[in-house]
């Protein structure tokens, strides 16, 4: 366990891979912590530096009285990299990960080198969408709709494994306020006119039975920007670094390779 002091929170982090080699950044998603890359970081390439952390609200971080604003999540993870010096990395998002990459991409280009946006969108729902959401969970707690998030979260047949209980536990034991927190800074953010102005690669992964963030909305976010790429998984969910990590390693690896393809300071064989 590692804690970064950024003032105003604490963030939970964790390293894998090379001290020195090129920072690779995740971002997890709403009602998850950082081990939803457990499955893929040690597929990755072992010359990467890769980075996770608990967003505010949620894991092992501290949990700040809300409401949060997506600013205020960009600021956390710019803070982050800047206590860990790291001046330029790769950032791969998952749902509210993803919009996190996006404003800070828009707030620091010089820190974000690429992209990976994974089920997420420039804009998730509509505000009125999330305020009942807030409400359901001010009544019945995150545990009262704890059922029909996994169904979205993930496809039919990962669906009915044991696992998913673990997925539940995780879910319904994150921090109320973070939860609310993180619900508010999603249903007032719309990036749409601001990563439409990004010139950086970008790889958007969307998930064919994706219930939270549907493919073609991850689709047209990736689309924004010019020369992004999109690639969908066959039967995941909106988690696919869960339920298909391999395939989710395999692509992120691909891209993480091509990037850093041209880099005079990084080594990938």
């Amino acid at each position: 366990m590692q804690m970064a002091d950024l003032h105003t929170v604490w963030l939970n982090w964790r390293e894998d891979g090379n001290p020195d080699g090129f920072p690779v950044v995740f971002a997890n998603s709403l009602g998850t912590d950082l081990r939803v890359w457990d499955k893929i970081v040690h597929s990755l390439p072992p010359e990467l530096r890769l980075i996770r952390f608990d967003k505010r609200g949620h894991g092992l971080s501290s949990c700040p009285a809300g409401p949060y604003t997506m600013e205020q999540l960009a600021q956390d993870a710019e803070q982050l990299l800047d206590h860990l010096g790291i001046t330029s990395c790769i950032f791969v998002g998952l749902s509210i990960g993803g919009m996190i990459g996006q404003e800070l991409a828009a707030r620091r280009p010089d820190l974000v080198r690429a992209l990976v946006l994974s089920n997420s969108a420039a804009k998730m729902g509509e505000a009125q969408m999330w305020r009942d959401r807030i409400a359901a969970i001010h009544q019945g707690g995150i545990e009262a709709l704890a059922d029909p998030i996994l169904d979205r979260w993930f496809g039919t047949t990962f669906r009915t494994q044991p696992e998913t209980e673990g997925w539940r536990n995780m879910l319904i034991r994150t921090p109320v306020e973070g939860y609310i927190g993180c619900c508010q800074a999603i249903a007032g953010a719309d990036l749409t006119d601001s990563t439409a102005q990004l010139r950086l690669p970008v790889l958007g992964i969307g998930g064919s039975e994706d219930g939270a963030c549907p493919a073609d909305i991850v689709r047209a976010t990736t689309e924004l920007v010019p020369n992004a790429r999109y690639v969908e998984i066959k039967g995941a969910g909106h988690l696919p670094c869960v339920e298909k990590p391999e395939e989710f390693a395999g692509l992120l690896t691909d891209s993480l390779k091509e990037i850093l393809g041209c880099a005079t300071d990084t080594t990938m064989e």
